[in-house]
């Protein structure tokens, strides 16, 4: 190894920043879960507060509140996977279909556009859609002789609307993502396909989608490494407080984020989020061997 790191000097010199900036944001902090197993007070710090094991894990584990917020978790962003990247794969073979080269420039601005919205702006246009006495939805109801509805007191409807405002956000910029892959495909192929008599939805099917499999399913992996880990920003940013959405709309960091503003207790909140990270790290070890079984090229790891 040492014979490597010498061989290659300036390669690892270049990369040093970022391997400094990695191991002191992301693994130094790594120390501060050992607060979820401390009865942590300020004035003791990490090391002088009392060592109390589990017993912050019973917070949540003893309540029904540990299944619902964790089903929500999975559930949303399992939504968030599928319908995401299956749109964003859908429009990159329509915008890689467009033979205009100027309209497909606007069309591709247009699409990318929504992911540089921040979540605050976001939320304040969903509630100006969906406002109970004059949102834009509701006035369209009354003025077609339909009753309107109280949409913040719908729980059930949530996860579609949530869906619906994540794709809308993050389908362009994956589709850029995709559009690459497939402009990266040999036109020999398709030359190949069209004299064998292949309509043009048959490439897509046979040559266009096998051949960007790998990206897809890379894809997909970065999505399930982050299963449980909700979107606060979008999450909180756009139901807040809104207690009656709370069965459909609270995942792990919301509840871990409330847990800890009400109560005030670091330690239980820290419990939450240890149980969210070791299943975050199971979950991308099983999909990363599942997906190392049908394309080892296409394992993370």
């Amino acid at each position: 190894m040492v014979r490597e790191i010498v061989k290659n000097k300036y390669l690892y010199l270049l990369a040093l920043p970022g391997l400094l900036f990695l191991i002191v944001f992301a693994y130094v902090p790594m120390a501060g879960h050992l607060i979820a197993f401390k009865k942590y007070r300020l004035a003791d710090g990490i090391w002088g507060s009392q060592w109390v094991g589990f017993a912050n894990f019973k917070f949540f584990f003893m309540s029904s509140d540990w299944y619902k917020v964790t089903f929500n978790t999975i559930f949303l962003n399992g939504l968030f996977i599928v319908c995401g990247l299956g749109i964003a794969l859908a429009l990159a073979i329509f915008l890689n279909e467009i033979t205009q080269l100027v309209f497909k420039k606007i069309a591709q601005s247009f699409i990318f556009m929504p992911y540089f919205i921040s979540w605050l702006v976001v939320s304040m246009m969903v509630f100006a859609f969906l406002n109970t006495t004059d949102g834009i939805l509701n006035r369209t109801l009354a003025a077609n002789g339909l009753d309107t509805q109280n949409w913040y007191l719908m729980p059930g409807v949530w996860p579609a609307i949530l869906t619906i405002i994540y794709v809308w956000k993050f389908a362009g910029y994956y589709s850029i993502i995709f559009l690459a892959a497939i402009t990266g495909i040999s036109g020999e192929y398709y030359e190949s396909a069209r004299i064998d008599g292949a309509t043009r939805f048959q490439q897509i099917i046979h040559i266009t989608i096998p051949l960007i499999r790998n990206v897809l399913i890379v894809l997909a992996l970065l999505g399930v490494g982050r299963i449980f880990y909700g979107d606060f920003g979008m999450i909180y940013g756009i139901v807040g407080d809104t207690a009656p959405l709370y069965p459909t709309t609270d995942v792990i960091d919301t509840y871990s984020y409330r847990a800890l503003r009400q109560l005030g207790d670091f330690s239980k909140s820290s419990a939450v989020i240890l149980y969210q990270s070791v299943m975050g790290l199971v979950t991308i070890v099983i999909f990363n061997a599942i997906a190392k079984k049908i394309d080892k090229d296409s394992s993370l790891f």
